[in-house]
């Protein structure tokens, strides 16, 4: 039978004054180099004079078309946990916006609708450098396929101050489009 030696177990050298202040010297350089790295290069998200629109919203579109009720025919066909007196269509209209600033269409856009059976929110999102300045903004969105032009208008003067964001959302609670 073999015996088993057991081996010496290595124990970690003490820490001397030397390896305490490598470790000080390792850390001062790791924080030297954060701090010039967070400073430098510059990063200018925007040239001097500019201003950002941006256009963030989700909203749900009206349905595509009107309930219609069921004739006797059609209803006595399906099962009768089924048997709803009307039936509507579930797919959404998309949803369209345009942006019109000092006159002329800066953005044309339209949203579709998600979801397998095109039945969920439209979502839109988009990021626009303008010059800074007082701008007329004209924003118009349609969420109706059946309705003729926007079914929402917002028109203002704003100024723009170089490196401002201005946001454009869709509230239909708050009145359509909002700016902020």
């Amino acid at each position: 039978m073999a015996e088993h030696t057991a081996s010496p177990s290595r124990s970690a050298p003490p820490k001397g004054p030397l390896a305490w202040i490598g470790q000080v010297l390792l850390y001062a350089l790791f924080a030297v180099a954060i701090g010039v790295f967070s400073h430098w290069p510059r990063y200018h998200p925007l040239a001097p004079g500019e201003a950002v629109i941006k256009v963030s919203f989700i909203h749900t579109g009206k349905p595509v078309g009107d309930c219609r009720p069921l004739t006797k025919e059609e209803l006595a066909r399906l099962p009768p946990n089924m048997r709803t007196p009307t039936i509507c269509p579930r797919e959404r209209s998309p949803v369209t916006l345009q942006l019109v600033l000092d006159g002329r269409t800066v953005l044309e856009r339209s949203a579709l609708p998600s979801g397998l059976h095109k039945d969920g929110a439209s979502a839109m999102y988009t990021r626009l450098v303008v010059p800074a300045g007082e701008q007329r903004i004209g924003v118009r969105v349609s969420d109706d396929v059946r309705a003729k032009g926007p079914t929402y208008e917002r028109e203002a003067r704003v100024n723009l101050v170089p490196g401002q964001v201005l946001v454009i959302d869709f509230d239909p609670t708050q009145g359509g489009v909002t700016l902020q």
